[in-house]
């Protein structure tokens, strides 16, 4: 009788073990996902001087909305964790929208090789923050799900797994991330 009660409580803490290690490897694949995507953003936000000082040149009297990127960068670069960060990022991209809308009105900063470059690169790095957020997003989708399962539920809390937050535009935001730049002259 005694054997069957140690073989049963082996059983359990074997159990406990196997899904805590499960949720070790999930919290770990949430890390590198967010790693990944700070990585992009990074490479963004050192893009964005060079962006501004070209077109700088070619449209000077355009000040406030290359102030707004800057300072739209500026706290990019200094928000945390994936909310904060979310909500600096898609401000950085309305504003980085704006400034290519002026490249329209300007012919010759459209043309200009080191802009079309830049651009391009915006453009690449823009589609890889895009596809590390969706990894991202999953990743947590996966975190949260299991540290919500039974029986994880049951110590996942006790053990410090908490629920990822989504890398997502919030809802408030949706509107003028998505709306058309206004430029005027």
């Amino acid at each position: 009788m005694e054997w069957i009660a140690l073989a049963v409580v082996a059983v359990l803490i074997l159990y406990v073990i196997v899904v805590y290690n499960r949720l070790v490897s999930l919290r770990q694949t949430g890390n590198q996902a967010w790693a990944d995507i700070d990585v992009q953003m990074k490479q963004r936000h050192d893009l964005i001087p060079n962006l501004v000082e070209t077109v700088k040149g070619y449209a000077a009297h355009e000040r406030q909305t290359l102030e707004a990127v800057v300072a739209a960068r500026n706290a990019a670069v200094s928000a945390t964790g994936p909310a904060q960060a979310a909500q600096a990022e898609n401000a950085l991209t309305g504003a980085l929208r704006q400034v290519f809308a002026l490249a329209e009105a300007y012919p010759d900063l459209k043309a200009n090789t080191s802009f079309i470059e830049l651009q391009r690169e915006l453009s690449d790095i823009e589609n890889k923050i895009a596809a590390a957020r969706r990894f991202f997003n999953n990743a947590a989708s996966e975190f949260n799900a299991a540290i919500e399962q039974f029986p994880a539920v049951l110590f996942a809390g006790a053990l410090g797994f908490r629920a990822r937050e989504f890398f997502e535009v919030p809802a408030d935001q949706r509107a003028a991330v998505e709306a058309a730049p206004k430029v005027s002259f």
